[in-house]
């Protein structure tokens, strides 16, 4: 028979109240430093596991965030979430992951869902424009990633994609690239938006015809966009990817053609997922601060849950231009 403690056996163990015992638990209340070290010998004989959803609901915290993305098949997302997850159990929190595989309704039903278990913050990557009734009633701090704040998030953070997207195209005409087609981002998002941007920027400042194909994130998508850049652009010179599984999309199919890379064509990723490093020939990329967004995303949350107010609500960092074998100077 397994036996389960509850929390008058440590009260009786440890010789004080099962309210002295709720509040070492909660930290609801000051208690004497010797009545707290007898409660905490007392839970650690008994093996008392307190009831994390009781708890929750009387303080009105679960100490959970939510995690809110369009597709974990999007290794960038993926890598943030691992960079939020430990910066959230190092200070005491767990990570919820939602999956919306950018279904409106799957996203609004999470916000609600998190609300109702009192959850401490919600960090999303969100796309919809839709979800205005959902986001004024939930109460909870929503950090947003890939866009800008504006009214409707408590705070944002992103990486300089205009940046990005600029730095990318000039590296390429440093190249020698002249036909240079960029795989564009979904314009729902203002960081494809500020990538496109860049990119045009870039070509027209060089006397260069912006060229651009429609295209997803994760590597089906950017299959999909590969085939349709390769039927109506074959002469390209020189590419830059929407992400780093999209660039491995293109590297394949470049392959199939009997096309080399650098040689025949020239290819920049976006992102710097550590996948990125292993592709041979090893693929240039134009590198996200990826540990640095999920660890400020938490922070943030953390700050509206202690402080009551986030002062900084927009969180700009920059982007790298990793130099690999994909490209090669002339």
């Amino acid at each position: 028979m397994v036996f389960l403690a509850h929390i008058s056996d440590v009260a009786r163990l440890a010789g004080v109240s099962s309210a002295t015992v709720s509040r070492v638990i909660n930290g609801t209340a000051k208690v004497s430093e010797e009545k707290a070290r007898r409660v905490r010998k007392a839970i650690a004989e008994t093996g008392f596991n307190p009831n994390e959803i009781a708890r929750s609901l009387y303080k009105k915290s679960s100490r959970m965030i939510g995690y809110i993305v369009p597709s974990i098949l999007n290794i960038f997302l993926s890598e943030i979430g691992r960079a939020i997850e430990d910066e959230a159990f190092r200070n005491g929190y767990k990570v919820i992951l939602c999956n919306t595989d950018q279904n409106p309704e799957k996203e609004a039903a999470y916000i609600k869902m998190l609300s109702s278990m009192n959850a401490d913050g919600i960090i999303i990557t969100a796309n919809n424009e839709h979800l205005d009734e959902e986001l004024e009633s939930c109460r909870l701090p929503i950090v947003v990633l890939d866009k800008s704040a504006g009214a409707r998030y408590s705070a944002s953070v992103q990486s300089d994609s205009y940046e990005g997207g600029k730095i990318a195209t000039e590296h390429l005409i440093r190249c020698g690239c002249r036909k240079i087609v960029l795989m564009r981002g979904p314009q729902q998002y203002s960081s494809s938006q500020q990538r496109f941007l860049g990119y045009v920027d870039a070509c027209n400042e060089h006397g260069i015809q912006p060229l651009f194909v429609e295209s997803g994130f994760d590597y089906r998508e950017g299959r999909d966009g590969a085939r349709e850049l390769f039927r109506r652009f074959p002469d390209a010179e020189g590419i830059l990817a929407v992400s780093d599984m999209a660039a491995l999309s293109l590297y394949r199919l470049l392959h199939e053609q009997g096309r080399s890379v650098p040689d025949d064509v020239m290819i920049v990723g976006y992102d710097g997922v550590e996948l990125s490093e292993l592709m041979t020939p090893a693929l240039t990329t134009v590198a996200q601060p990826i540990e640095a967004i999920g660890r400020r995303a938490v922070g943030l949350i953390l700050e509206q849950v202690e402080k009551g107010k986030i002062e900084q609500r927009e969180i700009i960092f920059p982007v790298t231009l990793k130099l690999r074998e994909t490209t090669k100077q002339i």
